[in-house]
């Protein structure tokens, strides 16, 4: 990372696969629970690749001071969500999955949570970046604190807004001679698959299957069936094996470019349109044909990667900028 050049190679490398891990846990969501397998990888990457996505986007928020940085967010996050929004609730209208058509913009669909919650992430900044250390440490309490309130759910993504904060907050305040500092180190690649692999491993042996909304960030701790103060020494865990893990994957992405490096500079569109496709395949694929593609491991990774590069082409940019990045030339 030695230039501006590398580094945008490496957080290009790293937002594609983090992409790719999106895409694949949800291809694998509905096929996980009869399956031991796709519910170790399952739970594995939903611990790290969302903290990891809100990790980078922090990094890159460091000029919110610059004049018109809110009127950018509201065009390239807000006015997408809105879009989108709508566009989804037309969707699930048409596929059956809700009765009437009703297009609530306080509750995000499915994956929409994220493009409100940055909005609201970017925001804080105006507070939190001029506590920095201070602010962390707050905003990690804050997101403790937070599954102690019942109500706090996906009205307004308030529970993931403020559970996954610390996060995007903790990309801002490092510095690039940080990321140097631990992720450059000779034998970082070899520490970080250490920690991967000992993380699912142990992930394998012992995480339990009713324990997936833990890692979503958008229910209570008395939701979860936690009911007394160990809620926040569980979400403090959390929080301390998600930032190694995090750590572990950011310290074996490549630095150099490759062929799927430019998917990495299209991750929006990837995140935006890969539900049409999956809920699409949910809808006409029966339940005996799915239970069946379930031992195909290397066929659900094809069909993510695939779904990656097609989404991530030229051809789906050009044609679906307008809605996307509302840019019309």
């Amino acid at each position: 990372m030695a230039s501006s050049l590398k580094r945008s190679l490496y957080f290009d490398n790293a937002k594609f696969l983090l992409i790719f891990l999106v895409v694949f846990g949800h291809v694998i969501s509905p096929l996980k629970e009869n399956n031991d397998v796709l519910f170790n990888l399952y739970s594995f990457i939903f611990l790290f690749h969302m903290p990891a996505f809100i990790f980078i986007s922090g990094y890159f928020s460091k000029g919110f001071r610059k004049k018109g940085y809110l009127a950018k967010i509201a065009k390239k996050i807000l006015l997408p969500y809105l879009i989108f929004q709508a566009l989804y609730s037309l969707f699930y209208y048409v596929d059956g999955e809700i009765s009437s058509l009703k297009i609530d913009f306080l509750k995000p669909h499915w994956t929409l949570w994220y493009l409100l919650s940055m909005c609201c992430w970017n925001l804080f900044l105006y507070v939190f970046a001029k506590l920095k250390w201070k602010g962390f440490i707050l905003a990690v309490a804050i997101g403790i604190g937070i599954g102690y309130f019942n109500h706090a759910g996906s009205y307004l993504s308030l529970s993931r807004t403020l559970v996954f904060f610390p996060y995007f907050l903790l990309g801002y305040l490092i510095e690039q001679k940080h990321l140097k500092a631990v992720l450059k180190k000779r034998l970082s690649p070899v520490v970080g698959v250490g920690i991967l692999v000992s993380s699912l491993l142990i992930f394998a042996a012992f995480f339990p299957k009713g324990a997936i909304p833990w890692l979503l960030g958008d229910t209570s701790y008395a939701g979860m069936g936690v009911k007394d103060l160990s809620g926040g020494i569980i979400r403090s865990l959390q929080y301390l094996l998600t930032g190694i893990v995090s750590y572990g994957f950011l310290s074996i992405v490549p630095s150099k470019g490759n062929l799927f490096t430019v998917i990495g500079e299209r991750t929006l569109y990837i995140y935006l349109l890969h539900g049409f496709i999956i809920k699409s395949a949910q809808q006409f694929i029966s339940d005996e044909a799915l239970n069946h593609f379930s031992n195909h491991y290397m066929m659900l990774i094809l069909f993510s990667l695939g779904i990656c590069l097609f989404l991530g082409s030229y051809m789906i940019k050009k044609y679906t900028r307008p809605i996307i990045e509302l840019d019309y030339h």
